[in-house]
């Protein structure tokens, strides 16, 4: 691999971290997203699920998030096209995204819940 590669590697990351900086920043659902997921972590800690169960509630928290960061995006360009007046399509574009977070995040939280639900089973019997 020669230098240019390496550097262009590396801005790549940076652009990528940036991205993420900028959602964590400007996205109050991200944040709430982040730290539901943190909490979730500490949940599966405390319980102490499997590798496979934690990688499984670590999957479907990162999927929220990215649904979160593509829905943002979808709504940047729609308000970019539109010049952030109203229009019916721009609704239901935005409708359509944030419905794709709503059912991750929904996903998300039913994987957890049967995964705690039977470590706390187990600590019962």
């Amino acid at each position: 691999m020669n230098k240019f590669q390496s550097r262009s590697f590396q801005k790549s990351v940076m652009y990528a971290l940036n991205g993420v900086r900028l959602a964590f920043r400007s996205q109050r659902n991200f944040r709430k997203h982040l730290v539901i997921a943190f909490l979730t972590f500490a949940i599966a800690f405390f319980l102490r699920v499997t590798v496979v169960e934690f990688c499984i509630i670590f999957f479907a928290n990162t999927l929220v998030l990215v649904c979160e960061m593509f829905n943002s995006v979808i709504e940047f360009v729609i308000d970019a096209y539109y010049k952030n007046k109203w229009a019916k399509l721009a609704k239901l574009s935005k409708d359509i995204g944030a419905g794709a977070v709503l059912i991750s995040a929904s996903a998300s939280a039913v994987i957890s819940l049967l995964i705690y639900a039977s470590k706390i089973y187990d600590l019962y019997l």
